[in-house]
């Protein structure tokens, strides 16, 4: 059976996950800022959320439709075919947001769905109450310039949960950034990574989870995993093929470097969780000392900035060391992820390009160096 699905995403990560999709074999994959569509039968579903190394959540769309008052928001929910996926006794909240539209209050809406879904579903199943203890269907809504979009989320934990990063050094970067940061630097399966302010590790983590070519969602579990209209074969199935699929004959390396010796030790331990802490070597050093130990290397940094965890001043001094390690050379690339604006002029040299990324809710670019 064929169902249309929604990814929420990083802003700036919308044609990655377009990409990604379309090599999972997703039909009619459509880009939009902040979401990619894609339509896909049961197979699908599982592949993108086992596979998927950028998306934050799989979502099936149940359904459309304008709404300007909380009566049209009651009858366009009710309208939709709610049975098809919630039983008698499954759980299924709502969460959502509002943006640009008249209805704008969050709990109001909240309220309305959850309400006319109940009074879809006694309709069809004839009782009175429910009790909601089975299978959760987590439903979501989201209300865009009057345009209500209803799903329901397939994935529970976001997919940038990969299950070895339960902690983290203070203000960690996203999984499906760093992710984003390796694609976007080319990072192949015989290259050789570097983060000289690695902190607990996500961007060698990822880098080396890439080359390996191991799916991120491999080893956690998805909310759909138990609903019947997805059965355990079909997950089983994209498991065996994701593990068929990694790359076991790499000549890949990756360096994390960083001054702070518990972020290093958290880094170890959460590359031993991945699978992935035989490419890793994670030493104690300052960036001031950074030199690539092998001819060929590809940087990826995320340095602490005026919102992290330095004050500007001193961010800046870091990135005037930067352009003095990171040096032009044949067969090197060089990617630093900052919200700051002036980073070019203070790294001192212009990026060869750039690319505008959300780390959170904060602006950045990514500027690439590679000449």
């Amino acid at each position: 059976m064929t169902y249309q699905y929604c990814v929420p995403c990083l802003l700036g990560l919308e044609g990655l996950i377009a990409d990604e999709l379309r090599e999972m074999e997703a039909w009619d994959v459509q880009a939009e800022n902040g979401r990619v569509l894609f339509s896909g039968d049961e197979t699908i579903l599982a592949r993108a959320n086992i596979g998927s190394r950028f998306a934050e959540r799989i979502l099936i769309l149940v359904g459309s439709f304008e709404a300007h008052t909380f009566e049209e928001l009651f009858q366009g929910v009710k309208a939709l075919p709610w049975e098809d996926w919630i039983g008698r006794t499954d759980r299924f909240p709502v969460k959502g947001y509002s943006l640009n539209s008249d209805l704008f209050s969050v709990s109001d809406c909240q309220s309305i769905i959850k309400k006319a879904v109940v009074e879809r579903l006694k309709t069809k199943y004839k009782v009175p109450w429910f009790e909601e203890t089975g299978a959760l269907y987590q439903i979501q809504f989201s209300l865009m310039k009057n345009q209500a979009s209803l799903y329901i989320d397939t994935s529970g934990r976001g997919l940038h949960k990969r299950g070895y990063r339960p902690e983290a050094n203070a203000a960690p970067l996203k999984e499906t950034l760093a992710a984003a940061l390796c694609a976007i630097s080319r990072l192949r399966p015989y290259h050789t990574l570097y983060d000289p302010m690695c902190g607990s590790g996500t961007i060698v983590i990822e880098g080396a989870l890439t080359a390996l070519n191991i799916a991120p969602g491999l080893y956690r579990r998805f909310t759909a995993d138990t609903w019947p209209q997805f059965p355990p074969e079909v997950w089983q199935a994209e498991r065996r093929r994701a593990e068929e699929l990694r790359r076991r004959d790499v000549d890949f390396h990756a360096y994390g470097y960083d001054i702070d010796e518990s972020a290093l030790a958290i880094a170890k331990e959460n590359a031993r969780k991945a699978g992935v802490d035989k490419y890793i070597t994670f030493e104690k050093k300052d960036i001031c000392d950074f030199e690539p130990v092998t001819e060929k290397a590809t940087v990826i940094v995320n340095p602490p900035y005026g919102e992290r965890l330095l004050d500007r001043q001193e961010a800046q001094a870091l990135y005037r060391v930067m352009g003095r390690r990171f040096v032009p050379a044949r067969g090197r690339s060089y990617t630093v992820i900052t919200a700051d604006e002036d980073f070019e002029r203070v790294f001192g040299r212009k990026a060869d390009k750039r690319r505008k990324l959300y780390n959170g809710m904060i602006k950045c670019q990514a500027y690439m160096f590679f000449k």
